[in-house]
C-alpha cells in the first residue's frame, strides 16, 4: 500500500508541476504520445520527483538517437538508473517511425527554464566549461555535426547525474558508440564533485542568459 500511495503521489506531483506552464505556448500533444507526459509533464518540462528530465526544446536528432538507444538496449541496462529502465520498457515496442515522430514533437515543445537546485561556484564553472565548449558549444546549444547534444536548458540535477554515470562507467560503455565513450573520457578529466557541480551551475546559467537576451 505504501508503494502504491508513493507512486500515486509522484504521478500527481508531475501534473501539479506541469500545470504552471502557460498554456498559450503549448504545443499540442499527439494522442499516441500522451503517456510521455505522465512522467515528463505537460510540454515535457520534466519532474525531478521521479527523475524525469526536461526534454522540451532538445534537438529532434538527439532525442531520436537516445530513444533508439533505449529501444536497442544500449541505455537502460541493469547497472543504470531506475528511470533509465523505465524508459527502455516504454520505448521498446515503438516503431522507428513512431520514435521519429515523437522526437519531432518533443523538440517543438516549450516550457519554463528549470530553477537551480545545486549550489555551486558558477564563476569557477565558467573556466572549467571551456573544455566542454569544444564539443557542446560556448552557448551550450550542442553541435549535431559531431553528435554533441545541447546541455543548456536541462535540469542541473540531471546533468550532474549523467556526469556521474559517465564517470562511473554505467553510461558510455557500449561498444561502438564512440561519442558516448568520448564523453566518458571527458567526464573522467574532471577531478572532483565540486568541479562537476561548478560546471553544472554554469551550464544552468546559459539558458537563463539566452532567455533574458
Amino acid at each position: 500500500m505504501l508503494v502504491k500511495n508513493t507512486f500515486f503521489a509522484l504521478v500527481v506531483s508531475s501534473f501539479s508541476v506541469s500545470a504552471s506552464v502557460d498554456k498559450t505556448d503549448w504545443t499540442p500533444t499527439p494522442q499516441q504520445f500522451k503517456y510521455c507526459t505522465v512522467c515528463h509533464g505537460n510540454q515535457l518540462m520534466g519532474n525531478p520527483n521521479i527523475g524525469a528530465p526536461r526534454l522540451s526544446g532538445l534537438s529532434a536528432w538527439y532525442i531520436e538517437k537516445q530513444l533508439q538507444a533505449f529501444k536497442q538496449g544500449k541505455r537502460g541496462m541493469p547497472d543504470q538508473s531506475v528511470p533509465a529502465h523505465e524508459m527502455q520498457s516504454m520505448v521498446k515496442e515503438l516503431s522507428d517511425e513512431q520514435i521519429h515522430q515523437a522526437a519531432i514533437w518533443a523538440s517543438k515543445t516549450q516550457s519554463p527554464v528549470p530553477s537551480e537546485t545545486i549550489v555551486a561556484d558558477a564563476k569557477a564553472g565558467e573556466s572549467l566549461y571551456k573544455q566542454c565548449a569544444a564539443c557542446h558549444g560556448a552557448d551550450g546549444k550542442g553541435n549535431q555535426t559531431i553528435g554533441a547534444p545541447a546541455l543548456a536548458g536541462l535540469h542541473d540535477w540531471y546533468l550532474l547525474n549523467q556526469f556521474d554515470a559517465f564517470k562511473s562507467g554505467s553510461r558510455g560503455n557500449v561498444q561502438g558508440d564512440s561519442q558516448a565513450q568520448q564523453m566518458q573520457a571527458a567526464a573522467n578529466l574532471v577531478n572532483s564533485e565540486q568541479d562537476l557541480k561548478a560546471i553544472v551551475a554554469y551550464i544552468q546559467q546559459l539558458e537563463k542568459h539566452e532567455e533574458h537576451n
